[in-house]
């Protein structure tokens, strides 16, 4: 491990050099670039779950992040990493303040590895347009997670009208295991279906997901019943045309399987990991069809698929919107007391 400490760019790119002639270069193996953009309070976690995704899918990683824009003297301080705790591959951890820490794009575009996708997952609240991130422009897949925002649901309407093929989110991935499952209901029979309704709390973007899904697959309008007992999706229920019912209902990390005229079934419906979650959306780094589908029929939006693929970044400074904020607010006060 190579600790720089208020260094540069340049000093960076030399020193990973280094640490992979030392090592054997382990970068001919790479298969992805992954760049990973969180706040420092949320540094070791998505390290961890980084290394489990690196474990299954060969890359380099890199971790950005982004402290103190409005701070007057740029620093950057980086960790190196080859062949340790971040994995078998190539790490390089960056933490950037001051102004450097909007133009992030300087210290890690030399970093890249050559010819070889980029993806960029932000383990954080995302930018409401992706295209204000110079790091989300330059990627092939872009990784978000509406769970962290806020209102999840309001997110996940944000994500379908900035969409663009390559985006996904891990509100969809958390429900790969349910898709399973209800899919292969089906494989015994034809019964089409009519209605369906989701038990969820209010603003659990999974549910809305599931919704979208079995709305695009079926063609139907899913019924939301909201609950606050339970901290996620809790239940679907299918009924089909020839009066057949279908329920999967969660119960810690199992599923109750019930459908009419047979035996209730228990099967496997485990929360998987952050690492392994992130590992399944590294498995492919093409547009994901479904998903977009899917979002499309949350946002009430259609041929999402059909959007540019390329995005143009748009310059984006969050500190003078602050200030801009925070001068509206001071005249609004001084209106109020006149």
């Amino acid at each position: 491990m190579i600790g720089l400490w208020d260094t540069t760019g340049n000093e960076v790119v030399k020193a990973l050099a280094a640490e992979r002639r030392s090592a054997g270069g382990v970068a001919s193996g790479m298969a992805l670039t992954l760049i990973v953009v969180v706040d420092e309070k949320r540094v070791r976690e998505a390290e961890a779950a980084a290394t489990i995704a690196a474990a299954a899918h060969p890359c380099r990683l890199l971790v950005v992040v982004r402290s103190d824009v409005e701070r007057e003297h740029n620093r950057l301080d980086a960790e190196i990493v080859v062949g340790g705790r971040l994995g078998p591959g190539e790490a390089v951890v960056t933490r950037m303040y001051g102004r450097l820490a909007l133009h992030a794009e300087s210290v890690v575009m030399p970093l890249l590895v050559p010819d070889v996708p980029v993806v960029t997952w932000w383990h954080s609240e995302p930018p409401a347009e992706i295209a204000t991130d110079f790091l989300g422009v330059v990627a092939d897949r872009r990784i978000t997670d509406a769970a962290q925002a806020v209102d999840p649901i309001e997110a996940l309407h944000q994500r379908a009208a900035d969409y663009a093929p390559g985006d996904t989110d891990l509100a969809w991935t958390r429900i790969t295991p349910w898709r399973t499952l209800v899919a292969g209901a089906f494989d015994t029979t034809e019964a089409r279906v009519t209605e369906a309704t989701v038990v969820a709390p209010r603003t659990d973007p999974t549910a809305a997901l599931m919704s979208g899904w079995l709305a695009s697959r079926l063609g139907i309008n899913p019924r939301r019943e909201h609950t606050d007992e339970f901290p996620r999706m809790r239940e679907v229920q299918l009924r089909c045309a020839n009066g057949d019912e279908l329920t999967l209902t969660r119960e810690d990390s199992m599923a109750r399987f019930r459908r009419s005229g047979q035996e209730d079934r228990t099967l496997p419906l485990v929360r998987r990991p952050l690492g392994d979650e992130l590992a399944e959306e590294l498995r492919r780094l093409d547009a994901d069809q479904v998903y977009a589908e899917a979002l499309g029929a949350v946002a009430g939006l259609t041929d999402l698929d059909q959007h540019p693929a390329q995005r143009v970044h748009v310059w984006k400074d969050p500190a003078t919107a602050r200030w801009a904020e925070a001068g509206v607010t001071a005249h609004a006060g001084t209106s109020a007391e006149h």
